[in-house]
């Protein structure tokens, strides 16, 4: 039994190495800024590396005071016992706690300063060296409890950072800081990509029930992303290879398939009864098969369907781990099992898994993201999450992946994070009266934009104001210009021609937008100032009369008599009468020259051999002397139509009423 347990061992210790050196394993340390900000001194920025528990403000930042205790400095015991409590007056800022590395594990450390009432707590290296990130333990039932209740960020800072800090507070300086997790996920755009790396088998432990918890309570919140087209969700599962020794072994050939190319350790670590590991790595393929069909038919989200009823309906507990329950699972849900048949290929073949060698090449970091080594491990937009894998925690991470201001309703619910559009309206401009703001809440914060309403863009530094601009703005609460009616008549300093400035209409004066107040035309003495004339101001204009039968004239202020008015109107009347009679003879005599230009000449007994130029005179005489005597016998054929002539008994009608 010991050499059975010892071979075990020794196996399971190779393929760890063989994980290791197929993937040259890089490890990244996902990093926030902190910023001192007082005492003066020691002002300036460092990074610290994020817990990968408890629950990172990813997206915000917090600023808090930093304090150093006196007793119990690497907070392995109850603050309690020691009488010290960090919890923050009424009005004063969140308590960050500084404690020394070691003795401990990192995350007791924090679940003894966040029962002490702490915001933070920052853990000093005590060794010179890179940052590291600050995992959980290997869990047992006595740590499980403290570490999945742990809400409060941490992070590790260089011992010599610690240092400088735990200086300025020994002399009595009050330690000012800013923690800030606005840029620990890169926010490029309106899309999310994110990638869960998970695993099928649900006796793994305590890590296997926290994950299968997770994938049950986020399923709701990753799906409305996914259909909304928010988020590029990706699912991976962790494989390792059988070294080559060891491929014909009992072992390889319980926890592989594809003949040792791919494997998962024995869920039971027994190889003699229960599930195989080679029962996982099939289940495992069939997940990824079950997204990959999904995913052809535009329903990636079925994913999250799948996986939640395996989980549901085909539990290792009551031994329903197996094929024939997972293809009801399939048939329920609508799917194409013989295409996922077909993806998943044949275990037994000694030939490479497509699908699987792509997991095993995507466990290898790139680019900003390490080794995938740990499961199971969330990553998004490229960047490994560090903390506490819990709905409201996640969905903070994803929700500080969009671009600012472009974040889908989810993301700015209650449980993420709170409007601050709410208190004070942000600190930006707003119109109660039309219910206009400039504030517009993000899942950093809220930012202060001029609206766009209607159409028309309000233009302005969004804090302190906000006008409307360009074609339409009166329409928009009149421009933000002043506007009175009285009596049935309404005035507005708003002019719609592009001109974001408002101006008082003729009649007022004032700045145009608080005010507009009447100018008395009669008491200045602009207009209605002729010797004749009374005037009488009104709201917005005046009224002038003209004594006896005078009669005023506006645009000339003065006053004319009527009957003057009635000569000219006459005089005037004949003006255009002869004007028009000018112009029909002009018209007449036009017609005229048009005619005789082109009049043709026309052959004549006793005229082929006349020279017109030799005799122009006689040429013209000629000329008009026919054209009249056409136009004449024209005229006389018309007006024979309707009235019988002296001269002419009858005139012959040029039609042809004659048949074929």
């Amino acid at each position: 039994m010991e050499l059975r347990t010892f071979h075990h061992h020794l196996l399971q210790g190779f393929m760890l190495l063989s994980l290791i050196s197929h993937c040259y394993a890089r490890f990244v340390v996902e990093k926030n800024s902190l910023t001192v900000t007082s005492p003066e001194e020691i002002k300036g920025t460092r990074d610290s590396a994020i817990g990968n528990f408890g629950i990172p403000q990813y997206g915000g930042s917090m600023a808090g005071v930093v304090v150093y205790p006196k007793e119990n400095r690497k907070a392995c015991k109850s603050f309690d016992d020691f009488g010290i409590s960090f919890k923050s007056k009424p009005g004063s800022l969140p308590t960050f706690v500084l404690v020394d590395r070691g003795d401990c594990f990192f995350a007791l450390k924090v679940w003894n300063v966040q029962q002490a009432g702490a915001s933070a707590v920052l853990v000093a290296d005590d060794i010179e060296e890179a940052l590291i990130t600050m995992d959980n333990p290997e869990e047992d039932s006595s740590s499980a409890k403290y570490i999945e209740n742990i809400t409060i960020p941490s992070a590790l800072i260089e011992k010599t950072f610690g240092e400088t800090l735990k200086k300025a507070i020994s002399g009595g300086d009050m330690v000012n800081v800013n923690l800030d997790w606005r840029e620990a996920v890169p926010h490029p755009d309106d899309r999310v990509e994110y990638e869960l790396w998970t695993n099928s088998n649900d006796e793994c432990g305590v890590k296997c029930d926290m994950l299968m918890a997770f994938v049950m309570d986020f399923k709701g919140a990753a799906q409305i992303l996914e259909k909304g087209g928010y988020t590029q969700f990706t699912p991976h599962y962790i494989t390792w290879y059988c070294p080559q020794a060891f491929t014909l072994s009992r072992q390889c050939k319980s926890q592989c398939i594809n003949h040792g190319r791919y494997c998962a350790p024995d869920p039971e670590q027994d190889f003699s009864s229960g599930y195989e590991g080679k029962d996982v790595v099939i289940e495992n393929l069939r997940q990824l098969c079950v997204f990959k069909v999904a995913n052809e038919t535009n329903r990636p989200w079925v994913w999250w369907d799948y996986v939640t009823d395996f989980q549901i309906r085909c539990p290792m507990k009551e031994k329903k781990y197996n094929k024939e329950c997972a293809d009801g699972v399939i048939k329920s849900l609508g799917l194409d099992a013989k295409k996922i048949e077909k993806c998943m290929g044949d275990p037994d073949a000694d030939m490479e898994n497509p699908f699987l060698k792509e997991e095993q090449d995507a466990q290898v970091g790139k680019g900003s993201r390490g080794d995938v080594t740990i499961l199971p491990t969330l990553v998004v937009n490229n960047r490994q999450y560090r903390g506490k894998l819990a709905k409201g925690a996640v969905l903070k991470a994803i929700c500080a992946g969009f671009e600012e201001t472009t974040e889908p309703a989810v993301c700015l619910s209650g449980d993420v994070e709170t409007n601050e559009c709410l208190e004070n309206n942000g600190g930006c401009w707003q119109d109660k009266a039309a219910n206009l703001t400039a504030c517009r809440d993000t899942f950093r914060g809220r930012v202060c934009e001029c609206p766009l309403v209607d159409g028309v863009q309000f233009k302005g530094d969004g804090y302190s104001h906000c006008e409307p601009g360009g074609p339409g703005r009166c329409k928009i609460n009149n421009g933000g210009c002043w506007h009175e009616s009285r009596s049935g008549r309404a005035y507005s300093a708003c002019l719609d021609n592009g001109n974001v400035k408002c101006q008082c209409p003729p009649g007022f004066k004032g700045d145009g937008v608080k005010s507009c107040e009447d100018i008395d035309e009669c008491k200045e003495k602009r207009a209605c100032q002729c010797p004749e004339c009374s005037c009488k101001n009104t709201w917005g204009s005046y009224e002038c009369t003209c004594n006896g039968d005078l009669l005023y004239i506006r645009d000339h202020d003065t006053c004319i008599s009527k009957s003057g008015t009635e000569v000219r109107s006459a005089w005037a009347a004949m003006w255009v009468i002869l004007i028009g009679l000018a112009m029909a003879g002009g018209g007449a005599y036009l017609v005229y020259k048009y005619r005789l230009r082109s009049w043709v000449s026309i052959e004549m007994p006793g005229l082929d051999g006349f020279d017109r130029q030799a005799k122009p005179e006689l040429s013209i005489r000629i000329s008009f002397y026919i054209t009249c005597s056409y136009m004449d016998s024209e005229i006389r054929a018309i007006m024979a139509q309707y009235m019988p002539l002296d001269s002419q008994g009858e005139v012959p009608n040029h039609v042809s009423n004659d048949r074929a």
